[in-house]
Order: C-alpha cells, then sequence, then structure tokens
C-alpha cells in the first residue's frame, strides 16, 4: 500500500469512533479489507479514510441499513449496483414529496368544500347514497373505494347500511379530489394515513405538513451530501492512485493486462478477508 499508513486507532479519530467499531465495519464489509503487518496489526490507508468519510455521510441521508448496502456492494466490486441502491431512495424520498403535495391538494380541496357538508346529521351520518350524490359520484365507486382500503364507514346495527360519519366524509372527498388528478389508490392510501395520523384542526394539520416538508428538504441535502462523499471515494478506487493522489487499499486493484485475475472493488488482503472471522483483535 502506498502513501499514508494509518493504524485502526487513527481511522477511529477521524470519525471519532471507538477502535472496535473501526473494526466491526471492517468486518461487516463497510469498509474494504485492511492490510496486515507481520505481526497481525491492520494497516488501513486514505482510501479506508475516504470509505469511512463515504458511509459515515451515507449514514446522514440514507440510514445505517441502506448505507451499509451500498457500501458492502460497492466492495463486492458491483458498482452499478450500489447506484441503484441511491437511485432507489432517490425515488423512495421522491414519492414522499408526492405524497406530502397531494395531502396539501387535498386538504386545499377540503378547505373551498361548502360547510355543513361534513356528513354530520342527528341521525349518526349519511348512507352511502346520499354520500354519492354529495360527490356526484356512483354508489359503486364508493365500494369499489372501500374494496381498495381507502375508506372504512362503520355499519349501523340491525340494518349493516353503511353510514359515513364527518371523518368518512372527509376521506371519501380526498379520494374523489385525488382521483379527478388522476392519482392512483398506492399514491392516495399514503395521503390518507397522513391525514389520520395528524388529525387535529386544519391549522394543526398545515403546520405538520410544513414541518414535515422541512424534514424532506434536510433528508435531500444529506443525500446529496452522502452521495457527493460516495462520488469522492469512487474517484479514489479508479486507479492505483485516484485523481488527487489517493492511494488504494490492497485488494483493490483495478483489472488490467497485467493483472487480469484483479477484481475491480472488492477483494482479500493477505492475512483478512472482509467479513470474516477475524484472527486477532489488532
Amino acid at each position: 500500500m502506498t502513501g499514508r499508513r494509518l493504524r485502526t486507532v487513527d481511522l477511529a479519530r477521524v470519525a471519532g469512533l471507538s477502535t472496535q467499531q473501526i473494526r466491526n465495519y471492517e468486518g461487516a464489509g463497510v469498509l474494504p479489507a485492511a492490510g496486515r503487518t507481520e505481526s497481525g496489526y491492520r494497516v488501513f490507508g486514505e482510501a479506508h479514510r475516504q470509505a469511512l468519510l463515504a458511509y459515515r455521510a451515507l449514514v446522514r441521508g440514507y440510514g445505517p441499513v441502506t448505507a451499509a448496502r451500498i457500501m458492502r456492494t460497492v466492495h463486492a466490486g458491483d458498482v452499478p449496483g450500489a447506484l441503484a441502491l441511491v437511485d432507489e431512495a432517490h425515488a423512495g424520498l421522491h414519492a414522499e414529496r408526492a405524497a406530502l403535495r397531494a395531502t396539501g391538494e387535498a386538504m386545499e380541496e377540503l378547505a373551498r368544500q361548502a360547510p355543513g357538508t361534513d356528513g354530520t346529521r342527528a341521525a349518526g351520518g349519511l348512507r352511502i347514497g346520499e354520500v354519492a350524490r354529495l360527490l356526484g359520484v356512483r354508489t359503486s365507486a364508493l365500494r369499489v373505494w372501500e374494496a381498495a382500503g381507502l375508506v372504512a364507514p362503520p355499519r349501523e346495527r340491525g340494518t349493516r347500511y353503511r353510514l359515513y360519519g364527518p371523518s368518512d366524509v372527509r376521506d371519501a372527498r380526498i379520494v374523489h379530489s385525488l382521483r379527478r388528478g388522476h392519482y392512483l389508490f398506492a399514491q392516495i392510501r399514503p395521503v390518507l394515513a397522513e391525514l389520520r395520523r395528524e388529525g387535529g384542526s386544519e391549522a394543526e394539520l398545515r403546520s405538520a405538513l410544513a414541518a414535515r416538508a422541512g424534514t424532506l428538504t434536510a433528508r435531500t441535502r444529506a443525500m446529496l451530501a452522502g452521495a457527493g462523499r460516495l462520488h469522492a471515494y469512487l474517484d479514489c478506487l479508479d486507479g492505483p492512485d485516484g485523481p488527487d493522489g489517493l492511494d488504494r487499499p490492497e485488494g483493490l486493484d483495478r483489472p488490467g493486462p497485467d493483472r487480469p485475475d484483479a477484481v475491480s472493488a472488492a477483494g482479500t488482503t493477505t492475512g483478512s478477508t472482509a467479513g470474516a472471522p477475524e484472527p486477532s483483535a489488532r
């Protein structure tokens, strides 16, 4: 290994971790396999430092499970697979943002509804035909929405007729509004779940949605920072000496005419294999 050598304790200090956590990271494949001295001590390099910084940054945006999967996939030699995991996480965040936007649209639709049409009445609610006329839909549509788990009106004792209370009518209004906007059932479910989870007044719900939007923005920025660190680490693995003169860990040599059997983004080093039992805790 060329360039600066780092001991386990040196690498631990980079991220304020314990030496045991560094050993755990290597054993889990989050870090590439370390070299060993003749006496069995681990020897790390700048590329290991880059891997550690990449993982720690990925954790903040993608969470520990996805971050570990990304790093292990890189070290298994499947960089495209690792990038696919990144894409998947960003797609999931986009879906959350779309659901949040749909919830806001549903809130606006509810705010435009005329007062006194929430399904409240002395008898305890509206029957399915009354709700259908209120929304301007067929009763069959309401039954389809119920079968899909979007609305769940209780049944009247004895007659077993559906009785839509205020919250049931609200849910039906939201479904109707979003269906007119060409939202699929799978996209509507998280919207209803959000409204039911937050509950409270309209002002409280708007405040909760704003807070959720802020959380998504913070996650997006954290994911961008993590992706940037991952990009720097992949650059480190692109050649024997990366674009910034970063040394590559042993076992991560690039395949070429002189090393046709080399592994591009994973491998083993003398005395250690990522994920295998350790001969010592040094």
